[in-house]
């Protein structure tokens, strides 16, 4: 058996750093309102379950994403932004509220050109002017 000091200790693994999760870096998060819909697998099922959702505030590497229903929320799922036909973005929960929303993390970054596609069809007044470049 060993003695509780033996736990406290540092492990090789205590000086690895992820860059995914210890050096990423935030980018700004901005306001958006687009209808979303989450997707994912259920314990024992082969086949994806959805919910719909609202997108509040996204960047390159995160959201934050209001729930419409409650269910039983999985650790990785999928993000479908239908309206601008954007889909099956991985995504893994990193915090929920209590006020129904919680804060996804991208497993890649969003490229700027679906960025921008997502302020043009959301439904927030400061994206009212944007307009869609069809020759990129």
């Amino acid at each position: 058996m060993r003695s509780a000091d033996a736990f406290d200790r540092p492990t090789y693994l205590s000086r690895e750093e992820s860059f995914m999760y210890d050096r990423e870096t935030l980018f700004p998060m901005e306001e958006t309102r687009n209808e979303a819909r989450i997707e994912y697998t259920e314990k024992g099922m082969l086949n994806l379950s959805s919910r719909r959702c609202q997108i509040l505030q996204i960047s390159k590497s995160r959201a934050l994403i209001g729930i419409l229903t409650q269910f039983k929320l999985p650790q990785t799922f999928y993000l479908d932004i239908p309206g601008a036909r954007i889909g099956m973005i991985g995504c893994i929960v990193r915090r929920v509220y209590p006020n129904d929303t919680m804060e996804a993390r991208f497993l890649r970054l969003v490229p700027d050109a679906d960025l921008n596609r997502i302020f043009v069809y959301s439904t927030h007044p400061n994206h009212r002017n944007r307009v869609l470049d069809i020759y990129r």
